[in-house]
């Protein structure tokens, strides 16, 4: 297995960063990525892309997250995008990716109930109804929900787990906000028999494949974001204890200093070759389940410990908002909740191991 980055990958990170550091305003880095076509790389050439896949994605993601950009990239792409190039029918993709890939529509997912992160099995339950479905159930904490054109919305049918396309404006569905820590939009979504037509609906080839390729590429999105988050967060920290002195010294040099941010250093390695295997595995059409499993644990349980060291050795200016660093602790901590915690992410990987 050779991880390194084609020139495709190499050059799409590099433009990724070029462009996110021309401003730290989010609308204007948003508009760069869109202009630049980063949004567009999944789609079809019909649509307007370049017919690439997580693999490339992935590298935008990681640069968004070593930027610490508050930019809806990891809901429109990893949630959004991928999930409809790949199961969308030609009529679906041609409404949603291209308006999406110029930046002037959000596709999200709701992919979390109460107490049932990622769950295969959803609560939300659709029954028949003249020719459609009347969809009842809670999801918690979608990202951008008001905001989207879809939320694309696992959902228990009678002959097995869909994937609906749903309007946030539909009627009986009713968005609520939620809190997250570093304040970018987040709702719990309130379904009471909202009705879903058959055209709205992701293609599912196999019972369960739908819903199972929507969760691949969230966790996917998450790691490659993560991996941004904390190599930037390690970057930002190093650079002020090698300029910071004290005692005529630079906080670099003392003993303890050089041992905690080494163990970021590690953190942030095994996170980045963790997610790379993952990501790798899921492009070339692999098995890649257990790889995302160890690496969104790797995430949940180093990446926020990681982060606490990096605003310990900044001091007091690591707790000040005028200073980048709580930009990349506050995304961690909220992406630690999108692939469901430590605890949820350790005890689906015993169960693989288990069997």
């Amino acid at each position: 297995m050779d991880f390194t980055p084609d020139d495709t990958q190499g050059e799409i990170a590099a433009l990724a960063a070029r462009v996110l550091a021309k401003s730290e305003q989010p609308a204007e880095q948003w508009r760069a990525l869109a202009d630049a076509g980063l949004l567009a790389l999944p789609l079809p050439a019909d649509l307007g892309g370049d017919r690439l896949g997580v693999a490339e994605i992935a590298p935008v993601l990681t640069e968004v997250g070593r930027a610490a950009a508050a930019v809806p990239a990891y809901a429109v792409l990893a949630l959004g995008v991928l999930p409809v190039e790949t199961l969308g029918s030609p009529a679906q993709r041609a409404e949603l990716l291209p308006p999406a890939a110029a930046g002037e529509s959000l596709l999200t997912a709701a992919l979390h109930e109460p107490s049932a992160p990622l769950t295969l099995v959803p609560g939300t339950t659709g029954v028949a109804a003249d020719g459609a479905w009347e969809v009842t159930g809670v999801k918690t904490q979608v990202p951008y929900a008001a905001e989207s054109a879809r939320i694309l919305t696992p959902v228990s049918l009678p002959g097995g787990v869909g994937v609906a396309l749903v309007r946030p404006r539909a009627r009986g569905l009713e968005t609520v906000p939620a809190y997250t820590a570093g304040g970018t939009p987040e709702y719990t979504v309130r379904f009471d028999r909202v009705r879903i037509e058959e055209a709205d609906l992701l293609r599912d080839p196999t019972p369960g494949h739908a819903v199972a390729t929507v969760h691949r590429f969230a966790l996917a999105g998450a790691l490659a974001l993560g991996d941004g988050l904390l190599a930037g967060a390690l970057a930002l920290t190093s650079r002020h204890v090698a300029g910071r002195t004290q005692f005529g010294r630079a906080l670099a040099e003392f003993q303890a200093v050089a041992q905690q941010i080494a163990d970021v250093y590690v953190a942030s390695r095994t996170l980045h070759l963790a997610a790379l295997s993952a990501v790798w595995r899921l492009a070339a059409g692999l098995d890649a389940d257990a790889e995302l499993d160890v690496a969104a644990y790797w995430l949940t349980e180093e990446a926020p410990s990681a982060l606490a060291i990096c605003h310990h050795l900044h001091g007091g200016v690591g707790v000040d908002r005028s200073y980048p660093l709580h930009r990349y602790s506050s995304a961690v901590k909220d992406l630690g909740r999108a692939v469901g915690g430590a605890a949820h992410r350790l005890g689906r990987l015993g169960e693989r191991v288990a069997g």
